[in-house]
């Protein structure tokens, strides 16, 4: 009153229904969002502006084995990140205190009972209310098993590079474009071209000997197509301009997605091989040519007796040429009847490894004469040793035969 006694309290209010249930409503969001954040099926995590951790939800701690109690106030890259990447960690973690966030960064964790966790991470700036920035926020995807799969396919992969690169096998390969991908050590060893002058190049027109490239061209095209080929013969052309011969297995290579990206050949190098072949072949075609034209008459047999060599001497002698010879039974068609028993026995006792000399057989001609050949009879072997039929090395004695006879007859006189 005027006298300054107290006679009762006076209220002068304000009305904050609505601020307080503003508060109430941003207090219950936040409680749910704190919830969201600990039960979160993904692991997240965070630091404030000195890298001390002060977020680590409940998948957080079962990935690394820590719990909250013993991560919050920790420094996060020097007690949980692998020592091989905390500066580049620390980098992000930088970047992101200035605003400048980074997305599907890989982290290795170290777990409590020190194995590694991989974690794939949206580093995200944290502002209060007036927008300062007050740390980061990582929200994460492990990733471990995907990484460690990762791993083995890319040690898979290096493997089979150091594989290929050392084979004692050349290996090339193509792109679809026909350009050389693919080119190993040995291949450069046999080619005398280096990996780095066949990358990029047309395999065909480069290497590959001009009357087979559009042959080889037609391979590859169908290897292209999933068609692939086995032991093909390509004639590689060397730096020091020798020919290389390869036999090639053309396989079709493919993508993850089963798509045809190019052709890779394995390959035999037979150049040697091919080289003897041809010495060889040279061979038989010389002893072809002297067989057919030596002086002295040669016939063989099949093992079952019909004949499979006729040369030339034996055609002039006999009056038979070698088309109407081949293939016809020796002993009935071209010896005389009374001998035919013990040739066939001779030739049997060849054909089992019995070989005779200095037999003589008289050859019935085409014009009904005999002809008398004393013949060495020799077993004729494959390569693996077989018989497979007799050959006979003969020397006509017609002619000292038959002065024999006279002589015989003109002593009798």
């Amino acid at each position: 009153d005027a006298d300054s006694n107290i006679v009762g309290v006076v209220g002068v209010s304000q009305d904050v229904t609505e601020a307080a249930k503003h508060d109430r409503g941003l207090a219950a969001m936040a409680n749910e969002l704190r919830q969201l954040v600990d039960t979160a099926n993904a692991p997240i995590f965070g630091i404030d502006k000195s890298g001390t951790v002060n977020e680590w939800n409940n998948k957080t701690q079962e990935i690394t084995g820590y719990s909250g109690d013993e991560a919050i106030g920790q420094p996060l890259v020097a007690k949980f990140i692998v020592k091989k990447l905390r500066e580049s960690v620390q980098r992000v973690l930088d970047n992101a205190l200035r605003g400048e966030e980074t997305s599907n960064y890989e982290l290795e964790f170290r777990t409590k009972n020190h194995e590694i966790r991989y974690l794939l991470v949206n580093a995200t700036t944290r502002r209060d209310a007036e927008n300062n920035i007050v740390g980061v926020v990582g929200v994460a995807q492990d990733v471990t098993e995907a990484a460690k799969h990762d791993r083995e396919v890319a040690a898979m992969a290096n493997e089979l590079r150091q594989l290929v690169d050392t084979a004692n096998a050349p290996i090339f390969g193509i792109g679809v474009n026909g350009d050389c991908n693919e080119w190993n050590e040995k291949l450069a060893e046999i080619t005398g071209y280096s990996r780095d002058f066949a990358f990029g190049k047309p395999l065909v027109p480069t290497f590959i000997m001009p009357h087979l490239q559009n042959s080889v061209h037609h391979v590859l095209d169908q290897a292209l197509q999933g068609k692939e080929t086995s032991n093909y013969e390509i004639e590689f052309f060397t730096a020091s301009e020798e020919i290389r011969y390869l036999l090639v297995n053309a396989t079709t290579r493919r993508d993850a997605e089963g798509n045809v990206v190019g052709v890779v050949g394995v390959a035999q190098d037979v150049t040697e091989t091919k080289s003897n072949d041809r010495a060889v072949a040279a061979m038989a075609s010389e002893l072809r040519r002297l067989i057919d034209t030596a002086n002295a008459p040669i016939f063989g047999i099949d093992i079952n007796g019909c004949v499979n060599e006729w040369n030339q001497k034996t055609a002039e002698i006999t009056g038979y040429l070698q088309e109407e010879a081949l293939g016809k039974h020796l002993v009935s068609e071209f010896i005389v009847p009374e001998l035919r028993e013990s040739v066939r026995e001779v030739m049997t006792n060849a054909l089992k490894g019995d070989e005779k000399s200095n037999y003589e057989l008289e050859f019935k001609t085409k014009t009904n004469e005999v002809r008398y050949l004393l013949v060495n009879a020799t077993t004729r072997k494959d390569a693996k040793n077989n018989i497979i039929g007799v050959v006979g090395v003969a020397q006509d004695v017609t002619e000292s035969t038959k002065n024999g006879s006279i002589r015989f007859v003109d002593e009798l006189a």
